[in-house]
């Protein structure tokens, strides 16, 4: 390959897909918007995850940097948010099938009120095996790329930086999606 090439074959297979890499090493995932994900949005370098708090099911804060070392799929959602509710079995489905690896799909529900919150936990529950976060401060969407869209999925590699993000529902349990969780999981820590 000429020295001025701006892509290298990295010679990974991941789900049948070669993966290609700039010099610094980032796949180029925009290669999957299409299909199910057409409208993912891909910035040109990896995005900081922001570090607004939100909590546990048991009400313990935590972060995004504390899940670092994992590849996640941060979910903002809200029982008020039809289609948030529409794409989370296939959420569960996606977090099932990666079930032992190194993926983790973060639901953050984004509901105020202790009923709207006591609601969501128990919507939750009937999607294993997510687990239940809660932002009641309705601010992780507005920290996110999408900048409050509802729903919003954001994907962060194993070193805590945002690669991608997706406004609206989708199907993540689909081709599209589990390709971009593969290459994702197939870069280097």
């Amino acid at each position: 390959m000429a020295a001025g090439a701006a892509i290298v074959l990295l010679g990974l297979i991941a789900g049948g897909v070669t993966l290609y890499a700039d010099r610094a090493g980032k796949s180029d995932l925009s290669r999957f918007a299409k299909g199910d994900l057409a409208a993912l949005a891909v910035p040109p370098r990896p995005l900081a995850t922001p570090d607004h708090p939100f909590q546990t099911r048991e009400g313990t804060a935590t972060t995004l940097a504390d899940f670092r070392g994992k590849v996640v799929v941060v979910n903002v959602w809200a029982m008020w948010c039809a289609p948030c509710r529409t794409e989370m079995p296939t959420l569960a489905a996606l977090s099932s099938a990666y079930e032992g690896t190194d993926l983790l799909v973060l639901p953050i529900n984004v509901d105020a009120t202790p009923q709207q919150i006591a609601a969501g936990e128990a919507f939750i529950d009937g999607h294993a095996p997510l687990p239940f976060y809660s932002d009641p401060t309705f601010q992780m969407p507005f920290e996110l790329p999408g900048k409050g869209a509802m729903p919003q999925t954001v994907l962060i590699d194993r070193k805590g930086q945002v690669r991608a993000s997706f406004s609206g529902g989708a199907d993540w349990a689909g081709p599209e999606a589990r390709a971009l969780v593969d290459a994702l999981l197939a870069e280097p820590g």
